[in-house]
């Protein structure tokens, strides 16, 4: 993985806590698991109280030396844990579908709703019209948007032609395998968290089709097996044990 630089300081703390459930760890928990990459302790701390100035953690309610991630972080957790964990239902054929039906609205309001129909996974068919597979069990929060005529429809179109134009699933694939690859040949701890960094964030952009859509071989259960083990490596960094339960 020659393309991967070396996580920051900062970067590795909040990995550390991204990568944690439950999502809380003291200072300590959090220097001695730096120094295994190569983060020494003062550089640390100073990354910790940068990244609480910038509201990616806070100090836990109830227990200040505990940190917690913040509002932004808490929500990437969320999405990364959609698309590590089965976030999928039954799937019966049918699609969700958002489409724009209020014009005059500023760049920045259009980016902010794009942003947010991307968060539910769904795909720009074309300007104004967003559609994937109904088979998610998450809510559909963004169906609360005024701006927004929600519905759910049958395509008349394949669906696997149609999900293969809405999302480059070939080299999604692609680079999901070569980041699985990176992730098994590697065993340098700071190299293995920034390939396990890249790794999870690859699949939160998973668009989480239903089986019969995706190409052969898709990675995806493969890789969100691989991070799972991942995971239990940085309990066990943090905190020496494979698991905490309080």
């Amino acid at each position: 993985m020659d393309d991967l630089a070396p996580l920051s300081a900062r970067s590795v703390m909040l990995s550390l806590l991204l990568g944690s459930h439950p999502d809380r760890m003291s200072a300590a928990e959090l220097v001695r698991a730096g120094e295994h990459f190569g983060i020494p302790p003062a550089t640390a701390r100073v990354a910790l109280t940068r990244a609480v100035a910038a509201g990616d953690l806070e100090r836990a309610q109830g227990d200040p030396r505990q940190y917690v991630l913040g509002d932004r972080l808490t929500a990437r957790q969320r999405r990364q844990d959609e698309a590590v964990l089965d976030a999928e239902t039954r799937w019966d054929g049918t699609w969700e579908m958002a489409v724009v039906v209020v014009a005059g609205r500023t760049g920045a309001e259009r980016a902010t709703l794009r942003d947010r129909l991307s968060s539910y996974r769904l795909a720009e068919l074309r300007e104004g019209v967003w559609t994937r597979p109904a088979n998610l069990r998450r809510p559909r929060g963004y169906a609360a948007e005024a701006v927004l005529a929600t519905f759910t429809t049958t395509p008349d179109d394949d669906p696997a032609d149609l999900a293969s134009r809405l999302w480059d699933l070939a080299g999604w694939a692609d680079r999901g395998r070569l980041l699985l690859d990176g992730l098994e040949r590697t065993t340098a701890p700071a190299p293995r968290l920034a390939v396990a960094a890249q790794l999870v964030r690859h699949l939160a952009t998973d668009p989480l089709l239903p089986a019969a859509l995706l190409p052969a071989d898709w990675p995806a259960a493969a890789m969100r097996t691989a991070y799972a083990g991942y995971q239990d490596e940085l309990r066990e960094l943090a905190f020496g044990s494979p698991a905490r339960t309080s």
